[in-house]
């Protein structure tokens, strides 16, 4: 199917929490040659990290007026409130944006939104060019969805009662349902076998032909990813999910908190304190920002489970406020005073 050359195409970049979609975007962002782009990012939480990631780019054909961020709760819940302002908002830039690139949070699910582009207020302005869902090669080939729920994953094998999956479970299922295309991330840690496993793994959640691309680093042909227009929206009925005889859904399976600590004298303690933590406490992911004592450059902080990513990504700037502020994301009930005093030991 052709777009219409008035519309602009945008790309949904689901998946689940750690699995890469920032980084991918990001790269995108870098690769697209000739293309003014936008960006929407939906944050699980009130701090917006992946955003404040992007902005630091730097990128001339994506300045930071270009990207805006939605946190006020997952952009399938809120997709009423918050999708078409942001789009108003978009279109409304000059010079006029080529494509659009959409970024929802871990837990999202993607079909709500998408039926939101046949919504009258945005069908005649902008078109599904593609649903991308980016998947954890590492965790795959471990034989999980995402590389923090070993013990959950372990108890619902154990357990010959349960007969349904978890809701990480059906959040991938739903994810991959509407993809046109999964990207398999880190397989820079892979060998052959572990490659072929973490493939597999996603082929059998697969309810129709899709294929597989293989990336790390985020590394990717951009044409691979762009440009494939599909007009999405005009087939996502018939991609059934978990969620389709639902009139309404939550995410109350999961929470998160922001926590804000002082300068950290160490950047490898820091990171050895939050793999411990999420090893001893169940914490899914944790994002943020760092001040690093005597150090002039911002600590940035990734953590799925309990590997931990951290670098220097940028100068602090002139009047810019120094403050180690973090994201934790868990399933509901997660102790968060300990989680606390464990992070700020």
């Amino acid at each position: 199917m052709t777009i219409d050359v008035d519309r602009v195409p945008c790309t949904v970049v689901t998946g689940f929490l750690g699995a890469g979609k920032t980084t991918l975007i990001r790269h995108l962002m870098e690769k697209l040659p000739g293309k003014r782009v936008a960006i929407i990012v939906n944050e699980f939480g009130d701090v917006g990290i992946d955003g404040e990631v992007l902005k630091g780019c730097a990128i001339e054909s994506c300045p930071d007026e270009n990207i805006i961020e939605l946190a006020n709760g997952c952009i399938c819940c809120t997709v009423a409130d918050d999708f078409v302002p942001a789009i108003n908002q978009i279109l409304s830039l000059r010079p006029r944006v080529d494509h659009i690139l959409i970024e929802t949070s871990g837990l999202a699910l993607p079909k709500p939104l998408v039926q939101a582009f046949n919504w009258p207020a945005v069908k005649a302005r902008v078109t599904v060019d593609a649903v991308v869902a980016v998947v954890d090669g590492v965790a795959l080939a471990e034989g999980r969805v995402a590389s923090d729920h070993d013990a959950l994953e372990a108890q619902r094998q154990a357990d010959g009662s349960i007969d349904h999956d978890d809701p990480v479970e059906e959040v991938f299922d739903d994810q991959i349902a509407c993809a046109d295309l999964i990207v398999l991330t880190k397989t820079d840690l892979l060998d052959l076998g572990a490659l072929t496993r973490a493939k597999s793994r996603v082929a059998a959640h697969l309810p129709r032909a899709v294929k597989i691309v293989a990336s790390a680093h985020g590394s990717i042909d951009p044409g691979v990813l762009v440009g494939l227009e599909l007009a999405v929206e005009d087939d996502i009925e018939s991609r059934r999910t978990h969620h389709d005889d639902e009139l309404d859904h939550d995410h109350d399976d999961f929470e998160s908190f922001v926590l804000d600590l002082p300068a950290v004298a160490d950047a490898e303690d820091l990171a050895k304190r939050i793999a411990e933590t999420a090893e001893a406490k169940g914490v899914l992911r944790v994002k943020g920002f760092v001040n690093v004592a005597n150090k002039p450059m911002r600590l940035q902080v990734q953590a799925v489970g309990s590997r931990v990513n951290h670098y220097f990504d940028r100068v602090w700037a002139p009047g810019e406020t120094r403050q180690t502020r973090l994201v934790v994301i868990g399933e509901r009930g997660i102790d968060r005073s300990a989680i606390e005093r464990m992070l700020a030991a």
